[in-house]
């Protein structure tokens, strides 16, 4: 048999011939504050730092379309991540920041299409032409009915504007990556190592469906496509899982769809630790194990990493505590020597073994699934998240009778109290944004506002793309609230 090598199909042993010796991965740290002339602090001083690549956290309101002011959002504004409701805050968060020279991710799934467009918008508005942008939107709506739950309008309608984006980006951003499909969030909700692959390619895979029913060429669009893989405990199933990934998702490309465009059947992915692994007993035990779970993802070859501070258990990470988890990455990389080999472990009788039976293990599972239809009926059963719930409830019972050790938790515990800096979120920060919002709202023109907001409701009943409409709307000063109800006044919401 054929040895295979790194760089050639079905990419188990890596994307490139060369990986990390000639490019390394992007470093990219998560953020978002209460505010976004905070959040805008914090990533600048992470570029200062060293970090090659922005990524956007949203707060609550934002990511279920509310603006600020709304009554839905008293209490949340802030909390989670950065408020977005304006042009005006979009353009604050990333003001000074060169969007033609630095990356861009953005975990946002039913107001995707909404902060796409305001990006769109504050690139024009900086001069930046729209095929030098690079980043991720993760616009990954079927993850959220089953995993984690912030979605917006049914299925069906939420799956048009998943497609609209693609086509979009298509068009006009080729640098842009339209979708990353997320594992991640299914991995936190508890589900086991095999479940994290297979609901995320069955999800992958109605994506790719309904981008085929809608037009789209899967050899194109498969180009612009990634993925968003948590890396958690269990350092060599870890890495084999990343190996098993990129194998099952050429394949289906491949068998699947036909696809003949070599670069469409690749599976690049984003990597973050495993958030829900940390704990706030014995803080400092989260860099060892941030630090294990990085150098899976690294050994098996991600594209993209973030790596978890080790007081997030607690609040928003310090500056110093974000500073030693990017710190951390570097190391790896400047000084493992890790980065000369691609796929050290290839050839392990171990890892390939883990491999090839993950592989079989999770195309089982995508049978199932699609026995039942695809991926979209599993969801609407409620299937995929019993069998999530059912994993969940095993891993917390074997951490309750012992059979899991935790260090710090379950065994080796500190019978004394921790002294741990955290970071506080300013409360005025919230209340000037709602002050702010105000502002805004009354100083526009309300009469061009509900003109634009009428004719997106008006696209939103045809077949047209709808991301044209949402752009012509922030060029009027509309909120991501007003655009996200006209939107749920033609789609409905999923109850």
């Amino acid at each position: 048999m054929k040895k295979e090598k790194p760089g050639n199909f079905p990419y188990k042993r890596g994307l490139y011939p060369e990986m990390y010796s000639s490019r390394l991965w992007t470093m990219r740290q998560y953020a978002g504050f209460t505010s976004a002339k905070e959040s805008n602090e914090r990533f600048r001083y992470l570029l200062d730092n060293g970090v090659m690549g922005l990524s956007v956290a949203f707060d609550l309101p934002t990511q279920i379309g509310y603006d600020s002011d709304h009554s839905m959002a008293k209490g949340e504004v802030g909390r989670v991540g950065v408020p977005i409701s304006t042009l005006d805050n979009i353009e604050l968060l990333f003001d000074d920041i060169p969007l033609d020279k630095v990356s861009t991710s953005m975990t946002i799934n039913s107001t995707a299409a909404i902060l796409l467009s305001f990006y769109i918008v504050t690139a024009e508005k900086k001069g930046v032409s729209l095929n030098k942008l690079r980043g991720t939107i993760q616009n990954d709506i079927l993850k959220e009915f089953a995993a984690r739950g912030t979605y917006i309008y049914p299925p069906e309608p939420s799956m048009r504007l998943v497609t609209n984006i693609l086509e979009f980006c298509d068009q006009h951003l080729p640098k842009w990556n339209p979708i990353s499909i997320s594992g991640y969030h299914i991995r936190e909700a508890g589900s086991t190592v095999e479940q994290e692959l297979a609901f995320t390619f069955a999800n992958g895979i109605s994506y790719i469906e309904a981008a085929i029913n809608n037009g789209l060429d899967p050899n194109s669009i498969g180009e612009q496509i990634s993925f968003f893989f948590n890396s958690h405990n269990g350092f060599v199933e870890e890495i084999a899982k990343f190996r098993a990934a990129r194998k099952i998702w050429a394949t289906i490309m491949q068998d699947r769809f036909g696809v003949t465009n070599e670069k469409a059947k690749m599976c690049r992915f984003h990597a973050q630790t495993g958030g829900s692994t940390l704990t706030a007993e014995q803080t400092d035990n989260n860099v060892v194990r941030t630090t294990i779970q990085a150098l899976s993802a690294v050994l098996g070859g991600t594209q993209s990493l973030h790596t978890n501070s080790r007081d997030e258990a607690l609040s928003l990470p310090t500056d110093e505590s974000v500073k030693l988890a990017l710190r951390t990455q570097q190391i790896i990389a400047y000084e493992t020597n890790i980065i000369n080999h691609p796929d050290p472990f290839g050839g392990s009788y171990l890892i390939e073994e883990l491999t090839e039976e993950l592989v079989t293990k999770v195309f089982r599972i995508i049978d199932e699934i699609d026995l039942m239809g695809g991926s979209i009926s599993a969801i609407k059963s409620g299937w995929i998240e019993d069998e999530i719930a059912k994993s969940a409830y095993e891993y917390q019972k074997n951490i309750d009778n012992k059979n899991q050790i935790v260090v710090g938790v379950n065994k080796y515990k500190d019978h004394k109290s921790e002294n741990i800096n955290t970071f506080d979120i300013d409360i005025n920060s919230a209340n000037e944004q709602i002050v702010s919002l105000k502002i805004y709202k009354n100083n526009r023109d309300n009469n061009v506002v509900k003109t634009r907001l009428k004719e997106l409701k008006t696209l939103a009943k045809s077949d047209n793309n709808i991301i044209p409409g949402l752009i012509k709307c922030i060029h009027a000063q509309c909120t991501l609230g007003e655009m996200s109800d006209a939107l749920r006044e033609i789609f409905g919401t999923h109850e």
